[in-house]
């Protein structure tokens, strides 16, 4: 069993009526003033420079609901009713991941790091990194190199008038830290894994950040899991400098229980000239909420943004995204796809920004939908605010069921419908796979794809937290 710092217990009640939020906040807010000398104590000076103002915001704020327009699709009443555990006196983890996890993809041969909860693993990597390149715990690089974590920690969530992203820099304590200099290109992937485990119910808060200077080059592909049969909420905040001419890949794969709530937070710096390919794919949660932020700072910057969803049963996926062209001669184009049975409900809200001096601005966004059984939902709202007069810009939303002419025409071929309607949902979300760049991750997550599309858990061959 994991000992750590536990909330009080929450008040009774009911968590349907929105009245009663408010006491939501409560007791982490009570945990927060008798324990901030203690996460104080154990993490870095850089990450405790901010964590008293962002408790006032929180404190100000609390967390989001549904009644707030960029939390419309996203209800939290249920998942943070529950009494989670927290680390604060950064208790040792019972795992050694490199012996639990594994899954990583075959062949791939990435630079392989985990986050047990909120706490980043020593890398036992026999591979060297580049020069100059540094992975590692955010709290243990921001006391050894405080200049160069300080340049960029919160600089981007300092924005953000956002309950969740301010009770993340007020609790988390770790998280990762990527750095790549200039003009360094990794050969590989790195791969992060965040595994959630505990014997109680447990919450994490980890901030990541994420740095590529002039003319860099990485991928980073982030897959999330769960271990244990107890309730999780995961809080992960990233944020991510893509400097001048670089180029950055960003994949999210969330694949954990129905007892887990996964709320992630992307925001995404961009400056002249780089390169953004973002991918997020859900294929087994229970809540998610995914917040993505790309700021285009710099002229003739590239973005492709996509995701997907497969939810069954009573899972929940929300995506948010906002890409905000803020510079003339930029290119965006974004497309996220859901296939939801059962009683699942998915939401979608994209927003496009076009600044009055972003001229010659091409930016397109797409959102379409599968629904395969009369209690699934969608939810969707695709937004464009264009200040500037010279741009190309167009958005869509489509919500259907699988085509009966094209589920008729192989079943005359002699394909069984069970079979039939697996293609057709295959081949719905095959150009999102085709975003991944590389080969055999883009092999391996079309496996767990039409895993998952014959209702299989989509769990990773020979992962023994899998099993």
């Amino acid at each position: 069993m994991i000992h750590c710092q536990c909330i009080t217990s929450f008040y009774g009640g009911d968590f349907t009526d929105p009245t009663l939020c408010m006491f939501m906040e409560k007791p982490y807010i009570d945990l927060y003033k008798e324990f901030a000398p203690v996460l104080k104590k154990h993490s870095a000076e850089v990450m405790n420079r901010y964590r008293d103002e962002a408790f006032a915001l929180f404190e100000e704020l609390g967390f989001p609901t549904n009644r707030q327009e960029h939390y419309l699709y996203t209800d939290l009443r249920e998942p943070l009713s529950v009494d989670y555990g927290l680390n604060i006196n950064r208790l040792s983890i019972p795992v050694d991941p490199y012996r639990a996890f594994k899954c990583d993809v075959p062949g791939i041969s990435s630079y392989l790091y985990f986050v047990v909860n909120d706490v980043f693993f020593p890398a036992k990597n026999t591979a060297v990194l580049p020069e100059g390149v540094i992975v590692g715990s955010l709290k243990e690089v921001a006391e050894r190199e405080p200049a160069l974590v300080e340049r960029y920690y919160a600089r981007l969530t300092q924005k953000k008038r956002d309950g969740i992203v301010a009770f993340n820099t007020a609790f988390a304590q770790d998280g990762f830290f990527v750095y790549v200099p200039e003009n360094v290109v990794l050969d590989k992937p790195l791969q992060i894994v965040n595994i959630m485990r505990s014997d109680v119910d447990f919450m994490a808060n980890s901030h990541n950040v994420v740095v590529l200077e002039q003319g860099a080059k990485a991928a980073v592909l982030v897959c999330d899991h769960t271990m244990d049969d107890v309730r999780f909420l995961a809080n992960r905040v990233t944020e991510v400098f893509v400097g001048k001419g670089a180029s950055y890949e960003h994949y999210k794969l969330e694949n954990t229980s129905e007892k887990n709530t996964n709320l992630s937070t992307l925001l995404i710096e961009q400056q002249e000239g780089s390169h953004v390919l973002g991918n997020v794919i859900t294929l087994h949660n229970g809540v998610t909420r995914n917040t993505i932020e790309i700021a285009l700072e710099g002229e003739h910057c590239e973005t492709m943004l996509c995701g997907m969803a497969l939810s069954d049963r009573e899972q929940r996926v929300d995506n948010f995204t906002s890409i905000l062209h803020n510079k003339p001669n930029c290119h965006s184009n974004e497309l996220f796809k859901y296939v939801l049975d059962d009683a699942s409900f998915g939401g979608f809200t994209g927003r496009l920004v076009v600044a009055q001096d972003a001229q010659k601005t091409q930016a397109y966004q797409s959102n379409k939908n599968l629904l395969l059984s009369k209690e699934a939902r969608m939810r969707t709202k695709p937004q464009l605010e264009i200040y500037a007069d010279d741009v190309k810009c167009s958005h869509g939303a489509t919500i259907g069921q699988l085509d009966e002419e094209a589920l008729f025409y192989l079943r005359s071929r002699g394909i069984s419908k069970q079979e039939a309607r697996l293609l057709l949902m295959f081949a719905f979300t095959a150009d999102i796979i085709e975003h991944i760049n590389i080969d055999l991750l883009q092999d391996r997550i079309r496996m767990l794809v039409e895993k998952r599309l014959r209702h299989g858990t989509s769990k990773c061959d020979g992962c023994v937290i899998c099993k």
